[in-house]
């Protein structure tokens, strides 16, 4: 798995808890090592704590961070590579390419305007599209195109949870100490 990391910009604990919560469960089941969320809430690296516990992929890391500006210099001093999720970047189509032989990647995704700061320190400002949608859709489908679809067979070894695909219904077997 490659070394990525999302930085979620601007997240307020009472307008984005949803958002971010989902922003957060898709780095993790899409192959995202972690997650930095700007501000404090303790809420929501519990509940994320919480589905890793059951789910698995105890390698996640979810952290709360007071200067995102910080890690985006101190990622980009270590060598890595800075993508900002925004509708007025180039289309992933184009830079595609380029970005599947990335490895030390730090996804930048905003939860309200983001400050043009983030947009000049980027290496590469991404557009799923070039609307204005949903961040947990433009993740998802970055890290997809990323993966080249390869994160869809992720198994998470230390799950307490496993659902066994159907075609119709449901089976989920849980350990024995889930």
């Amino acid at each position: 798995m490659k070394n990525i990391f999302v930085l979620r910009l601007g997240h307020r604990p009472l307008r984005d808890k949803r958002v971010t919560t989902h922003v957060a469960l898709v780095a993790r089941a899409f192959g995202a090592k972690g997650i930095y969320v700007d501000g404090k809430d303790q809420k929501l690296v519990e509940k994320i704590k919480d589905v890793i516990s059951l789910w698995g992929g105890s390698y996640f890391q979810v952290e709360t961070i007071a200067d995102p500006k910080k890690l985006v210099k101190t990622w980009k001093a270590k060598g890595g590579t800075i993508i900002h999720l925004t509708m007025y970047g180039i289309n992933l189509p184009q830079v595609q390419d380029r970005v599947q032989h990335l490895d030390n990647i730090l996804v930048v995704v905003g939860a309200e305007k983001v400050e043009g700061w983030y947009y000049h320190m980027a290496d590469i400002n991404v557009a799923v599209s070039n609307q204005p949608h949903s961040e947990v859709a433009a993740l998802a489908i970055f890290l997809d195109r990323l993966y080249k679809g390869e994160e869809l067979n992720i198994m998470f070894g230390d799950s307490k949870i496993k659902v066994i695909p159907m075609e119709r219904g449901k089976k989920v077997i849980r350990s024995d100490n889930g």
